[in-house]
């Protein structure tokens, strides 16, 4: 495979852009290599700039559900800037699509719109913190909230990627101020709130982990949250950046059936365009400037072309339902024979599942936390990505990601994608 176009363009780059990439995950540091530049996508495939052709599982990290170029979306799009990329003022967009959101979710009351994940999860932290007085937070070790200073302790996804233990910047205090345990330990949370009790402002998790591969919570894990924070008054905030309407049309909550005070969004609601949002019940988010003190801005908070390019995304996903089971018979039947291959070959591993997220960690133990993710054989990861990226299939490059399945993939590309691994194991055995 050619790719002499990719590796010119990243030596370019280098030059102008930190690592020649703007987030730190594409630059195939953890699987090695030149990162692959892509020029055009459509449907489940991204062409790159050599002319190469991938099938594509990371849907731009999970946005993508329905598929590259959407008719719908793309033709919503075009529409909507033909009137102006941006006004800096209210549009009856941003009402559209809080009325469509509040409505899919039903504990959701009122919705705020940002700019990305990250801006979305900071802001329900200060939120939380401004309703209850209280200052520290717990979050969990893998989890990955985007990077502002409160979630890069213990992160996941491109800070586990690039093996970063304390990052440069985040003070002591802010440090000291998030608390950490590993994801689905519940007896550590209950110690931490008693060691800390009446000083905790919010517990955040990803219901789904999916900034260490995709990672199910254990059975009662959840609830048992829940419980806690009822009983300590403090805030569960869930970040469904990456579950929210893409594991059922009201996210994580419906499918796992508990209900959080406050949600972060992303990813799905912009249906490709940068945007986030932070949403919950009235009495919290009546606190949130300008009806309370608790402070939130952003000159681009519901831009119109990301509001056009999430509400169509969002209505097509509600009108038809069956997508998601669509999406979900899809990812089965990958996992099962991908499953199968694996055992004839003699590789252990261990694939996590649920819903149109899926990922395989070379382990012959149960992947349910950070640690455990950490010890699977992350340099077999390294060789796999690589065959299978030479056969035209286009993985996240890294194992702590999670793979994001579109509904455009066929039960052709599925077969094809099976067959590759089983080219790409023979070359690695």
């Amino acid at each position: 495979m050619d790719i002499s176009n990719s590796i010119s363009l990243f030596a370019r780059a280098q030059r102008s852009i930190p690592g020649g990439v703007n987030s730190p995950v594409r630059a195939f540091k953890s699987v090695g290599g030149t990162p692959i530049f892509i020029k055009k996508a459509l449907g489940a495939y991204l062409y790159d700039e050599d002319g190469n052709k991938y099938i594509d599982y990371i849907a731009s990290w999970g946005p993508m559900i329905l598929g590259h170029a959407h008719d719908q979306v793309v033709n919503a799009i075009r529409h909507q800037a033909a009137f102006s990329t941006s006004y800096g003022a209210p549009t009856e967009l941003e009402i559209e699509m809080a009325e469509l959101i509040t409505g899919m979710v039903p504990n959701v009351d009122l919705i705020r719109m940002v700019s990305s994940g990250t801006e979305a999860c900071m802001s329900a932290i200060r939120l939380a913190r401004g309703y209850t007085g209280k200052n520290k937070i717990i979050k969990f070790e893998g989890c990955y909230h985007g990077h502002a200073d409160s979630f890069l302790v213990k992160a996941g996804s491109g800070v586990a990627t690039l093996h970063i233990q304390t990052v440069p910047g985040v003070t002591a205090g802010v440090a000291n101020d998030t608390l950490t345990c590993a994801y689905n330990d519940l007896a550590a949370v209950k110690k931490l709130v008693s060691g800390n009790r009446n000083h905790i402002a919010a517990i955040i998790v990803e219901p789904v982990a999916g900034n260490m591969g995709c990672i199910l919570p254990q059975p009662g894990f959840l609830e048992g949250l829940r419980k806690i924070c009822d009983e300590e008054k403090i805030i569960l905030v869930f970040d469904e950046v990456m579950t929210g309407f893409r594991l059922s049309p009201g996210g994580a909550q419906e499918t796992l059936r508990v209900d959080a005070d406050l949600v972060t969004y992303g990813k799905v609601i912009g249906g490709g365009m940068p945007v986030g949002a932070f949403g919950g019940k009235s009495i919290i988010m009546q606190q949130v400037a300008p009806l309370g003190h608790v402070y939130q801005a952003g000159t681009l908070s519901g831009n119109p072309i990301a509001m056009i390019a999430g509400l169509t995304t969002l209505k097509i996903l509600k009108s038809d339902p069956h997508i998601y089971q669509q999406l979900q018979e899809k990812t089965i039947y990958l996992r099962d024979n991908l499953h199968k291959v694996f055992l004839e070959a003699g590789i252990p591993i261990v694939i996590n599942q649920i819903g149109s997220m899926i990922s395989i960690h070379f382990s012959n133990h149960a992947v349910q936390d950070f640690a455990s993710a950490s010890s699977a054989n992350n340099e077999m990861f390294k060789q796999y990505f690589h065959a299978m990226l030479k056969r035209g299939i286009y993985l996240p490059p890294s194992a702590f990601e999670s793979w994001f399945l579109n509904n455009a993939l066929t039960k052709d590309d599925l077969d094809l994608t099976i067959h590759a691994t089983k080219e790409s194991l023979k070359e690695m055995i």
